[in-house]
């Protein structure tokens, strides 16, 4: 343990010190706050006994780094979910005139991600030295988004931080739920179709051959279409698969490396634009997520051209992204925000008449939250056709599978039952 010596103010206004122990910096201040003392020195007093048992652990320390920082690298950041049950529970708490500080250590008592329990105690450390929530925030890129640290921000500057982060876990449940609502719906036909891939190989590698060997035996002639299948199972049991599952694993290694670059990420994410059935799903996506987070933003009080900024990095396609930030640099020069869109010629041509007469009456917040419910309904409507257009087509495709294989094995027995007769 190291000893601290602490020196504040008392309720009179004299000078004093106190000595206490704590593991490190940190925990000596959290000790402080505890006991009500607002510290305006803090140092460490370390005797020659605690020098050398630091200087036997600093070797140790050193090589434990590594270990360390790879734990850290592994650590998983707190996803939309579990920023939205924090903000709501914040929100309640401030609301309930629990001081900030108590909030926000109330919060990392509760929390079981490592990353975003060390991002709470951080911030509460920094707000009862004064810094503001919102910068306190800024220091942890990885748990606090843009979004979420702006709506903060705002909330802090108009005295109405409850009232932000309200609006901040209304906005991320929604967010949440459209994915999720998302996910669901692709999730069914996806896992069909790798189990009916899975099943064909495995019928191919294993089965076949078992039959092609009985056929043999037999000495009957092979159809075309079962010589194929018994052809492609003796390829899939070759060399060449791991030859061709190499070759694919470097060709998603190179995909994935162009589409980080910022001329891949557009040239895919145009493709996708340009997808049938998927291509209307992402514009509608992103008109929801646009109308809403922006609607949330100017809502708080948040500026116009950083809620252009927040709203591109939420866009989810890299098209819409510069679309919105092109917008913005019209902004800037004077045009009104539709106008401004329009000319990108991405949005929906319905999202901008509306939000051109939100402009014209001064309700721009109330028509971009309408603009956002009438997509999320549209959205789940598209879901609910799409999959019900799926699943008979994942239907048909695994009956084709089966049917093929089936098809394979027992056309050679037609023509041992017309041998033998």
């Amino acid at each position: 343990m190291t000893s601290f010596i602490a020196t504040y103010e008392s309720a009179s206004g004299q000078t004093r010190t106190i000595t206490i122990k704590a593991a490190d910096l940190t925990t000596a201040k959290k000790l402080l706050r505890r006991r009500g003392i607002r510290a305006t020195d803090l140092r460490a007093t370390l005797n020659d006994k605690a020098n050398s048992k630091e200087q036997k652990s600093k070797n140790s320390s050193n090589r434990g780094l590594l270990s360390i920082d790879l734990r850290a690298a592994l650590e998983k950041s707190p996803g939309v979910k579990e920023k939205a049950v924090f903000a709501n529970k914040l929100s309640a708490l401030v609301n309930a005139g629990i001081p900030i500080v108590r909030s926000l250590d109330l919060m990392a008592n509760q929390q079981r991600l490592p990353m975003f329990k060390r991002a709470l105690m951080k911030v509460s450390l920094d707000v009862n030295e004064g810094t503001s929530m919102g910068a306190a925030m800024r220091q942890w890129p990885k748990v606090f988004d843009h979004l979420s640290i702006a709506m903060v921000e705002a909330g802090e500057l108009g005295g109405v931080l409850d009232e932000s982060l309200q609006r901040l876990a209304k906005l991320l449940e929604d967010n949440s739920r459209l994915k999720n609502q998302i996910k669901g719906a692709l999730g069914y036909p996806v896992a069909v179709l790798i189990i009916a891939v899975l099943v064909f190989l495995g019928m191919t590698i294993f089965l076949i051959p078992t039959f092609a060997g009985i056929f043999e035996d037999l000495g009957a002639e092979l159809p075309m279409f079962t010589q194929l299948m018994v052809d492609l199972s003796e390829l899939l049991r070759s060399s060449f698969s791991l030859i061709l599952v190499g070759v694919l694993l470097v060709s998603v290694w190179i995909f994935n490396r162009y589409y980080a670059t910022h001329q891949g990420r557009r040239q895919v994410d145009r493709l996708k634009l340009k997808m049938p059935l998927f291509g209307d799903l992402i514009i509608k996506n992103a008109t929801a997520q646009f109308s809403r987070i922006f609607s949330s933003l100017n809502r708080a009080g948040v500026p116009i051209l950083m809620s252009l900024e927040i709203s591109s990095e939420t866009a989810g396609n890299s098209i819409i992204s510069d679309a919105i930030l092109k917008s913005r640099t019209l902004v800037q020069e004077g045009v009104l925000l539709s106008a401004a869109l329009a000319r990108q010629k991405v949005l929906p041509e319905m999202a901008l008449s509306m939000l051109a007469i939100g402009e014209e009456t001064g309700e721009m917040d109330l028509m971009l939250s309408k603009v956002a419910d009438f997509y999320e309904d549209e959205i789940s409507t598209s879901l609910k056709a799409l999959t019900s257009m799926l699943e008979p087509a994942m239907i048909v495709v695994v009956g084709v599978i089966v049917g093929s294989i089936l098809l394979a094995m027992y056309l050679p027995m037609f023509t041992i039952f017309d041998q033998i007769q």
